[in-house]
């Protein structure tokens, strides 16, 4: 089973809880790093708790979700090793794994609804990393200040 983390902020909690349900169902392992109400928090404090997890190894990778999608994803990226990317469709989905070997997937909860959430989740978990040219361009991305 495939251990994976997911982490919102008030605007994706919705979502997120919808998705764990379909994530599990899908034979995911779900590390749920919160938020757990609708209150209103700040993003940064569950994308670092998230990132943190996938930097340890305690998941092999993650979702997450605010409501544009754009603060999670800034505040992921901020953390070495990590590789977010913000999709709000399919083909986006793929690339950023097939291109750009990204560990954590952002979407943007007040843009999309539940069932193309599934369907971007499903096209980025079935996508695989290309290599080749890819490989080189991701290892020029600095990891650990290098």
């Amino acid at each position: 089973m495939k251990k994976i983390g997911i982490a919102c902020d008030h605007a994706g909690y919705e979502m997120k809880e919808f998705l764990v349900g379909y994530l599990t169902a899908k034979g995911f392992e779900v590390l749920d790093f919160g938020t757990h109400s609708p209150e209103s928090v700040d993003y940064p404090d569950y994308a670092h708790a998230l990132a943190t997890a996938v930097e340890q190894g305690e998941v092999c990778g993650g979702v997450g979700l605010c409501g544009s999608g754009e603060g999670m994803a800034i505040s992921l990226n901020k953390h070495q090793g990590i590789r977010a990317g913000l999709c709000w469709n399919t083909e986006v989905a793929s690339l950023i794994r097939c291109h750009n070997n990204a560990n954590v997937i952002v979407l943007p909860a007040r843009f999309i609804s539940n069932d193309e959430a599934v369907a971007i989740l499903d096209a980025y978990f079935a996508a695989e990393f290309e290599g080749g040219r890819h490989e080189r361009r991701v290892a020029k991305i600095p990891v650990n200040g290098q």
